[in-house]
């Protein structure tokens, strides 16, 4: 069973702090469709076996192309592979790209999980991050979704924005939480270098809030967003129970996935062996690639059991649910704390380990505030196990 992401990369415009691989729409995209239809037969042929459970339209802005080309792209995956009749469909939404009539549409076909990028409530921080709606533009979609039938929707927010103080996150949380969601995925900014945000924070023109405040916003979020009956179950997203986002657990169990599409990235049993793979990101490479009926991969890695390893604890530890230490063992046939036995007890000085649970490994609140820094030691731990 497998997971699959197909990847839209067009937009109304680029946000200023996003780094994804994402153009203001253009020509190629009626192209765009054609070439994702025939790299869903290619894929096929390559994993005839394959039967998918979640499927996952992420952009860029998936909702930005006509509702009847991202049917017919779902409708090219039902007929390459065998999907679940239970499977989760989402797709990503931004606010003012699409109305009822196309969200309807969509519903009808089969999509069962909308998430939509709202980031903040207050209009003056989405004009300084980039966002090109409005807060009551994102109240219209988010009634239009509801009214075409949508039960299960995400919406994004991030924390850490320029002008942002706690006060406005918690309001934004607050009257998101009030609309009804069953999953909000709460974001702290990340800055990327080569970003215009980033450029205007070097040169002075943007402040963002110091770390501390960061820190203090999240956690207050957190807090907040559990007493409203959002309960963490990953890094940064909350969901009502029942309503954990299918397939990104796919991700963070370490779990295959193919992705389709300009800069998708695959995890995938190929000729028996574990392969990481990734798409041209140069959309003109990618059409080209595939107009002459190739797969249009830029890289591709054979990943061996060290590295799977690492990789399986790295994502596992991002859920609060951490690692079932059985199913661990059933892969890799070994047991996750006595393999890291060394990573582990440095950590467990600092109160990082949850041990309410003997069959899981996983990190207290506090561990998962340094999780970088516990995967580090986990990372240095399993490369010096290799090169002995």
């Amino acid at each position: 069973m497998i997971g699959v992401y197909v990847h839209i990369p067009y937009c109304v415009k680029k946000c200023r702090y996003c780094d994804f691989c994402s153009i203001p729409i253009d020509e190629t995209a009626g192209r765009y469709r054609s070439a994702l239809e025939q790299e869903i037969a290619l894929s096929r042929a390559k994993f005839p076996d394959a039967r998918v459970k979640t499927v996952f339209f992420g952009g860029g802005t998936p909702t930005i192309l006509p509702p009847e080309d991202l049917c017919a792209i779902l409708d090219a995956i039902r007929t390459a592979f065998p999907v679940e009749p239970d499977a989760e469909i989402s797709i990503e939404c931004n606010p003012k790209t699409i109305g009822f009539e196309g969200l309807k549409r969509l519903r009808d076909a089969g999509f069962n999980r909308l998430s939509i990028g709202l980031q903040a409530t207050q209009n003056d921080l989405l004009k300084r991050i980039g966002r090109v709606h409005s807060f009551e533009e994102f109240l219209a979609t988010y009634s239009a979704a509801r009214d075409a039938g949508f039960t299960n929707i995400n919406i994004d927010l991030m924390h850490g924005l320029p002008g942002q103080g706690q006060a406005e996150y918690l309001d934004a949380i607050r009257t998101v939480a009030a609309l009804g969601p069953t999953h909000i995925s709460a974001y702290s900014l990340i800055l990327e270098e080569g970003t215009p945000l980033y450029d205007d924070v070097i040169a002075g023109r943007e402040t963002l809030p110091d770390p501390d405040a960061v820190a203090d916003m999240e956690d207050a979020g957190m807090d907040l967003l559990e007493q409203l009956g959002f309960m963490r179950y990953e890094v940064s997203n909350f969901a009502k129970p029942g309503f954990e986002c299918r397939h990104n657990l796919i991700y963070w169990h370490n779990e295959p996935y193919l992705g389709l599409g300009a800069a998708a990235h695959s995890s995938m049993i190929e000729d028996g062996f574990w392969v990481r793979f990734s798409n041209d990101a140069s959309i003109p490479a990618y059409l080209k690639k595939i107009e002459k009926g190739k797969l249009p991969r830029a890289e591709r890695i054979i990943t061996n059991t060290f590295e799977q390893m690492f990789e399986s604890v790295m994502l596992g530890l991002r859920l609060v649910e951490g690692i079932d230490r059985k199913a661990f063992f059933d892969r890799f046939g070994c047991d996750v704390i006595e393999t890291y036995r060394e990573a582990y007890d440095k950590n467990d000085r600092f109160g990082f380990w949850d041990r309410s649970d003997p069959a899981c490994l996983r990190l207290t609140p506090l561990g998962m505030d340094h999780l970088d820094s516990v995967l580090r030691d986990f990372r240095q731990r399993k490369l010096i196990d290799f090169l002995r």
